[in-house]
């Protein structure tokens, strides 16, 4: 255990690595995550690397608090907004006035029963300044009756956070994950990220992951996660993925700067199991006799999506009555794949469309003969069925020299920062956060 004064002075030297790394990775991620000071009026969206501030006005839906009265409440069944306000003692005329102001703003028919909704005055028992509607997290409707009457929409300022997160496999990876209060969102992008590095589908017990990632904050309440930075993984040998975007490069790339993403996706469906694999000889479940296995079996929930493995084209989309709903892709001279027992089909697959890796294309189902919800994966080379675990796909190429230097700048600053954060939340200081203080009473605060 680490004496007060010693946590003390880590935090103490850590600070310094923190911001710097902070501070590096604001600028060359400023096209990203609104840079160090910028402010998008549009998005209203803005990166907390100084997010409060002393002596600062408290204010709400842009009233000061301390000069207003707000009573809060919400809509009830069969209400519209003229019986709101006329329950307010708002006049025939004003409301009218108001539903007017409205049409370019916002539908007044769209209120919907059980939304959150605030009336403002200047004080208890006087008359209504202001009726303000929450539709959701994302914005508000001020309807202002004082003064002027106008309706505007307002969207709330989204704060941008970089967390840390880290974790190690006792079961199995989903559950280290849903342990670590980590989400499906962040999962995603962590699978995504080092898709063609690390084997997702044989995590092992003992086998460690950690993370460097935005989260969005509304009022400081998570609403939703923003890029994944950086993502380490060890099992048989570390594994690095970092994000990194230049004027001609935008993606994820490992230790050396080689793009982390393949030509293919090992697999067509997320953190799925493999129930059967590829083979000549398999006893099959249902006709009950030895038949040839031409494909891979991913078992996941009804309606789990299934994904295009690489970009390509839909040539045959259809069902058959041993295969169910199916589709079929060709990626290029060489490779076809194609999605059996499919549920549904996604609305964008149609014959003759194009596909982008990683597209949805259909839904886990059990149609044709099939036991229960899985897709049955299939490759063919050059017209011949193949093994594509066993299938040595092309790495895309890496990045040019004339940019490297810049990708391990960054590179090198999500490292410090994630081996700072990973150090910090050892032992009590794993649920702190960390702050440093500036020259200007303003805060930094990168949350472990």
């Amino acid at each position: 255990m680490l004496s007060k004064k010693e946590k003390e002075l880590i935090i103490d030297i850590s600070a310094g690595v923190l911001l710097g790394a902070s501070i590096i990775l604001a600028l060359f991620f400023r096209e990203e995550i609104s840079g160090l000071f910028r402010h998008d009026e549009k998005s209203k969206e803005t990166t907390e690397i100084v997010v409060e501030k002393k002596h600062k006005t408290i204010t709400k839906f842009g009233y000061d608090t301390t000069q207003y009265v707000f009573e809060e409440g919400r809509v009830k069944n069969n209400e519209i907004i003229g019986s709101i306000l006329y329950w307010q003692d708002v006049p025939y005329f004003k409301i009218d006035k108001l539903v007017q102001k409205a049409k370019d703003v916002f539908n007044v028919r769209q209120i919907r029963a059980n939304k959150k909704i605030t009336f403002v005055r200047k004080d208890s028992c006087g008359e209504l300044i202001s009726l303000i509607y929450e539709p959701n997290d994302l914005s508000y409707i001020v309807f202002n009756l004082a003064d002027s009457i106008y309706v505007k929409r307002e969207f709330r300022p989204i704060e941008t956070k970089i967390e840390f997160a880290s974790g190690e496999v006792h079961t199995s990876l989903w559950n280290s994950m849903k342990d670590n209060n980590l989400s499906i969102s962040i999962i995603d992008k962590m699978e995504d990220a080092l898709s063609s590095e690390v084997d997702f589908y044989h995590a092992q017990k003992g086998d460690q992951y950690k993370l460097l990632f935005e989260r969005k904050y509304i009022d400081d309440k998570p609403i939703a996660i923003g890029k994944l930075l950086g993502a380490y993984y060890y099992n048989d040998s570390p594994k690095y993925a970092f994000y990194f975007k230049s004027n001609d490069y935008k993606g994820y790339y490992n230790y050396t700067g080689q793009a982390t993403k393949k030509a293919f996706l090992r697999a067509p469906v997320r953190f799925s199991r493999i129930s059967s694999g590829f083979s000549t000889r398999r006893f099959h479940p249902i006709l009950h006799r030895v038949k040839a296995h031409y494909g891979t079996d991913y078992a996941a929930p009804y309606g789990t999506p299934i994904l295009a493995v690489a970009a390509g084209t839909i040539i045959r989309k259809g069902y058959g009555k041993g295969n169910g709903n199916f589709i079929t892709i060709r990626h290029d001279k060489t490779y076809t794949t194609t999605y059996l027992h499919m549920q549904r089909f996604a609305k964008s697959s149609k014959k003759g469309a194009h596909v982008t890796q990683g597209q949805v294309i259909g839904y886990i189902g059990s149609t044709g003969l099939a036991t229960g919800p899985h897709v049955c994966f299939r490759m063919k080379k050059n017209g011949k069925p193949i093994n594509h675990l066993r299938e040595n796909f092309p790495s895309p190429e890496p990045l040019p020299d004339s940019v490297l230097t810049k990708f391990y700048v960054v590179r090198d600053s999500i490292l410090n920062l994630m081996k700072s954060l990973d150090y910090l939340s050892d032992d009590s200081l794993h649920q702190e956060s960390i702050v440093i203080k500036d020259h200007n009473d303003s805060k930094r605060i990168v949350k472990p």
